[in-house]
C-alpha cells in the first residue's frame, strides 16, 4: 500500500449522512486485491482510489460480496449487519479535484450531480464511492422522474427524498372515498406525491408539511411541475395550524432507528412520530372528519409492533377505526426469495386505516 499523497490528504471530505472520514488512508489502484482491500477496510482504514473508475466498481462490489449477509438472522440481526456492511462499503473513496470534477480514467462527468448537493467547489475533495454512485442515480432520478399512474404524470424525488417507487400506498389514497373536496393536510409529505394526488381528485386546497428541508424543496419542485392550484407547503413539526376534514399521513412504517438521513421516512423509533401524529391529531380534525393513516403490517409480520399494541394507539388518542382498505405489495422485493426480508414481504399488506375521532376534540 502507498501512503497518502500531501495532495490528498489535503482535500476536504463530503458527506449528505454526517459520517466522519476515517482516521487513516492509503492510496490503492488497480494493482490493489479485493482481499488486502476488504482488510483495511475492515480494520477502520480508508482507501483512496487512484485507478479505473470501472475497476472501482468492480471492488467496491467484491467487498460487498466479502461482507456475507444476514439472511434468515432476526430483523435486529440483519440491521445490524447492514450498519457494518455500510461502513465498510463507505471505506472505498474517491477524489474529485475543484469544481467536482473526477479525476480518475474512464469516470463519469459528475459536476451537475455533485453541485446539485454538495454546491460549488474549488477545493479539492474525497468522497465515499458508495456515496457518489448514490449522488449520481439520484440525479438521474430527478431529472427523469418516476411514472405515477394515479397522477397521469411524473414525481421528480430529490436526493434524500424517499422516492414513491412503492405505488400500491399512492393508490390507496387515490381509490378511497373522499370525505370533503375543501381542504386536506399531508402531514409529511415527502416528495409531495399524495398531496398532488388529492388535488387531482379534486380537493380544492392542500397544505403539505414536512420538517426535511430537501422534502419542502422537492415537493414545491413538483407542485410547480405539476401546475396545480391550492397546493401548499410548510416547514413543520407535523401538523399546520387549523383543522382540516381530511389528515393524510404516510409515516414510517418500522419502529427501528434510522442509520441515514433517507432512512428517517422508513424508520420510526420507538413510534415516536406516529405516535405524536395520533396524539395531536384530534386537534386538527374538524367534527365528523378522517384522518387516513397509511400503514404496512410489514412491522407485524416482523415482531416489532403487534396489530393490539396500534389498535390500543388510536384508543388512547381518543380514535376510532371508520374503515379500513387494504392491498398487497407489488415491489419486486415481495417476490424475491433472495431478500432477506422475503418471509415476511411475501405476507405483506399496506393498509389505509380510516380514522375519526372517538371523544370530543381536545380544546387549542
Amino acid at each position: 500500500m502507498n501512503p497518502l499523497s500531501t495532495k490528498d490528504g489535503g482535500r476536504r471530505w463530503l458527506t449528505t449522512v454526517g459520517t466522519n472520514p476515517p482516521r487513516t488512508v492509503v492510496a490503492v489502484d488497480d494493482g490493489t486485491t479485493a482481499d488486502e482491500a476488504f482488510r483495511l477496510a475492515a480494520s477502520g482504514t480508508g482507501l483512496a482510489w487512484h485507478g479505473d473508475f470501472p475497476n472501482a466498481r468492480n471492488l467496491l462490489a467484491a467487498l460487498s460480496r466479502r461482507c456475507g449477509t444476514a439472511a434468515g438472522k432476526p430483523f435486529r440481526e440483519q440491521r445490524n449487519h447492514q450498519a457494518h456492511r455500510a461502513r465498510i462499503l463507505g471505506r472505498l473513496l474517491v477524489p474529485l479535484d475543484p469544481g467536482h470534477v473526477l479525476p480518475l480514467r474512464r469516470g463519469p462527468d459528475v459536476r451537475v450531480a455533485c453541485t446539485e448537493i454538495y454546491g460549488p467547489s474549488e477545493t479539492a475533495s474525497l468522497v465515499s464511492l458508495r456515496e457518489l454512485l448514490g449522488v449520481v442515480g439520484a440525479h438521474e432520478w430527478r431529472v427523469k422522474g418516476v411514472v405515477i399512474p394515479a397522477l397521469g404524470a411524473k414525481i421528480h424525488p430529490h436526493h434524500g427524498v424517499f422516492s414513491p417507487v412503492r405505488g400500491e400506498y399512492v393508490d390507496l389514497v387515490a381509490r378511497t372515498p373522499l370525505p370533503a373536496k375543501g381542504l386536506a393536510f399531508d402531514i409529511g409529505t415527502g416528495t409531495g406525491v399524495l398531496a398532488a394526488v388529492l388535488a387531482r381528485r379534486g380537493v380544492e386546497r392542500v397544505v403539505a408539511t414536512d420538517n426535511e428541508p430537501r422534502a419542502i424543496a422537492c415537493a414545491r419542485d413538483n407542485f410547480e411541475r405539476l401546475g396545480f392550484r391550492g397546493l401548499e407547503v410548510l416547514e413543520a413539526d407535523l401538523f399546520p395550524p387549523g383543522r382540516a376534514p381530511l389528515v393524510v399521513c404516510n409515516p414510517p412504517w418500522l419502529p427501528a432507528r434510522a442509520h441515514t438521513p433517507l432512512e428517517r421516512a422508513v424508520y420510526d423509533p420507538g413510534s415516536r412520530m406516529l405516535q405524536a401524529f395520533l396524539d395531536r391529531l384530534p386537534r386538527h380534525l374538524t367534527p365528523g372528519g378522517e384522518a387516513w393513516l397509511i400503514l404496512s403490517d410489514l412491522a407485524e409480520l416482523l415482531g416489532l409492533r403487534t396489530r393490539e399494541q396500534l389498535l390500543r394507539a388510536f384508543a388512547r388518542s381518543g380514535l376510532e377505526v371508520r374503515d379500513r382498505e387494504d392491498i398487497r405489495p407489488r415491489h419486486p422485493k415481495s417476490a424475491d426469495p433472495r431478500d432477506p426480508l422475503h418471509a415476511a414481504r411475501s405476507k405483506e399488506v399496506t393498509s389505509l386505516w380510516r380514522l375519526t375521532v372517538r371523544a370530543a376534540p381536545v380544546p387549542d
